[in-house]
């Protein structure tokens, strides 16, 4: 697996359109949730993203710097694609998108995550700050990294 992150900016015109259609294939066709995907913070945040050895988007996510979201920094449209799943890849990439919080400034880091990765995501040191909620009809919960930078 090749890891990548880049700004948007810093995107290919190629790599933008294989995230986008990523996401919209899980978030929106799999999870059968139409929502508005394309919300305007791409353009301000980082995107990490894995590629097999043909060079197709396996995994992907986007960290948001503070104030975008939350005051903290933040994790978000966190995806595996489906004939990539049980490898260990969302573990490894969001590892990876902590430590690179971490290395490039530091400070917690606030998520919402959907309600039945609840253990994943405290597994990988998030703790839930809220109680379950609906989000475009899918149960979240907000869940907290403390940064002990």
């Amino acid at each position: 697996m090749e890891w990548t992150i880049k700004r948007f900016e810093e995107l290919t015109l190629q790599e933008l359109y294989d995230i986008l259609r990523l996401r919209c294939e899980v978030f929106v066709v799999e999870q059968s949730c139409p929502y508005p995907d394309v919300d305007g913070r791409d353009s301000q945040s980082f995107q990490l993203f894995g590629c097999d050895a043909q060079g197709k988007i396996c995994a992907c996510l986007r960290i948001l710097d503070r104030g975008q979201t939350f005051p903290e920094h933040s994790i978000g449209r966190v995806l595996v694609r489906r004939d990539c799943r049980g490898s260990g890849l969302a573990r490894e990439m969001l590892n990876r998108a902590v430590r690179f919080v971490k290395e490039t400034g530091g400070g917690n880091i606030r998520i919402e995550a959907q309600a039945h990765l609840r253990e994943f995501y405290r597994q990988a040191g998030f703790t839930p700050c809220s109680p379950v909620y609906l989000e475009d009809g899918i149960e979240h919960i907000e869940m907290l990294y403390q940064n002990e930078n």
